[in-house]
């Protein structure tokens, strides 16, 4: 068995690991051939097994968001980060993961004319039917030529040593000597063990999308924006639900794409409704992510909440650990009606929209960079400082969190985030961070999902 069917057969069986795959926008633009299989399943259906091709179907992937099948019709993608993309056509739906396969034990090559094994099912109606119906597998190859393959440097995770309570006091006092903004202090969980469990997960640093030009129909829109909003205290009503820990579990985007799906319930239901969702139902049972090793809030809070619902924290409590999915079998869930990228692809992002999208639809899942600075604020409107903390090895990783809102202080513009570390940390687990100037890569990647209440309860 080779090394690479040993990684897919592990991934998709419920065993965590960290996709390698790193393919661009520029792979992907182009050609494609969609060999699919019947598509009278259910969502049960494993996709990880070879399959019969039923079908075919040639489609071209336009810019920006543009997609023509071979009959002439027309419909949209995106990339999913780095990692795949997915097609919406004709009343379908296609997902699936680029390929990638090891080269050397710390190198895996990636094979972005191809993909893995992936999922296709039917959109759902406007009428919304949940799951959505007509499940098959499928699978994509380019047709204009190979791309060539891109090799990436997988670094081996290494568990750091403590560093002295002297030298992280020193980063510290750095850090509030060289800016007034924000202040840092030294955490009680403030070294450099417990950073890495935070940033477990979140190895493997995505590549910088910048953000969208702004057009002038862009800026009128700006105009008629309230110059704050903060869904904490929303015309004196709160529709956040309670800040939490992920603990040593790299489960952030899961954490994030709850407390999304949380406060769009709370807002669409007036606050009538106040579910807290399992972050753990997630990290154990979703194949669209990797558990405790990582994932993205478009698969999660989007397409897994959509294809199979989420469920409630005391039908899946979390143990914030890597487990077999166990699931109840009959238990209430909560589906999306719609989802997608702010601006509506990857990389059709920027501030404007961003603050559309919180005052249109509500809290927003954000991915950033982490520098080690950031792990150590605790009030104020965070910048990044550029200030090395020298301890080897050190990455800068990428995490997810939530935007609840937006302000201005002393001339400075901010966005309200919810973090996934504790009422401890921050400003009672949040922090202010500068807004306009796509501070570390958060008016980039974001991510809006409108939960439908139809099963709700209270």
């Amino acid at each position: 068995m080779t090394s690479m069917l040993k990684w897919f057969l592990l991934c998709f069986v419920g065993v965590s690991c960290d996709l390698p795959t790193n393919c661009s926008y520029e792979d992907t633009v182009g050609s494609w051939i969609l060999l699919t299989s019947q598509k009278q399943y259910s969502n049960r259906i494993n996709c990880s097994r070879s399959f019969d091709v039923a079908s075919k179907l040639k489609v071209e992937l336009l810019f920006p968001n543009y997609v023509v099948d071979e009959h002439g019709n027309v419909g949209t993608w995106t990339m999913i980060y780095n990692q795949g993309f997915e097609i919406i056509i004709n009343g379908r739906r296609y997902f699936a993961f680029q390929y990638s396969f090891q080269v050397s034990p710390t190198q895996w090559a990636s094979k972005c004319s191809e993909t893995f094994n992936g999922w296709v099912h039917d959109i759902v109606p406007d009428h919304p039917i949940f799951p959505p119906k007509n499940w098959g597998c499928y699978r994509g190859k380019k047709l204009n030529g190979e791309t060539k393959l891109k090799i990436s440097d997988v670094p081996p995770v290494s568990v750091l040593q403590k560093q002295p309570l002297s030298k992280v006091k020193n980063y510290v006092n750095q850090i509030n000597s060289v800016q007034s903004s924000w202040k840092a202090s030294v955490y009680d969980h403030s070294i450099l063990s417990d950073m890495v469990n935070w940033r477990r997960g979140s190895l493997r640093q995505l590549p910088r999308i910048k953000p969208r030009e702004l057009t002038d129909e862009m800026m009128l829109m700006s105009e008629k924006l309230p110059v704050s909003l903060g869904w904490r205290n929303k015309d004196g009503i709160n529709y956040i639900s309670p800040i939490r820990d992920q603990g040593n579990c790299g489960s952030c985007y899961a954490f994030a794409s709850m407390a999304l799906l949380e406060a769009g319930v709370r807002i669409l239901s007036n606050n009538t409704l106040k579910p807290v969702f399992s972050a753990q139902n997630i990290v154990s049972c979703s194949q669209y992510s990797q558990g405790c090793e990582g994932g993205f809030p478009y698969l999660v809070a989007g397409k897994y909440a959509q294809d199979f619902g989420v469920i409630e924290e005391s039908q899946y409590p979390y143990t914030g650990n890597d487990s077999k999915c166990n699931a109840p079998p009959k238990v209430e869930r909560t589906y999306v009606s719609s989802f997608g990228y702010v601006g509506g692809f990857y990389g059709g992002c920027n501030e404007v929209l961003m603050r559309v999208a919180l005052n249109k639809i509500g809290p927003l899942a954000v991915n950033i960079e982490v520098y080690p600075d950031l792990q150590f604020y605790r009030s104020g409107i965070y910048h990044h400082t550029e200030l090395d903390f020298k301890f080897n090895p050190f990455e800068i990783t990428n995490h997810v969190v939530v935007v609840v809102g937006y302000g201005e202080e002393d001339g400075q513009k901010y966005w309200i985030v919810k973090n996934s570390w504790g009422e401890e940390w921050g400003e009672k687990g949040y922090f202010r961070i500068r807004r306009g100037t796509d501070e570390i890569a958060i008016e980039s990647l974001v991510v809006y999902a409108v939960p439908y209440l139809l099963n709700l309860k209270k």
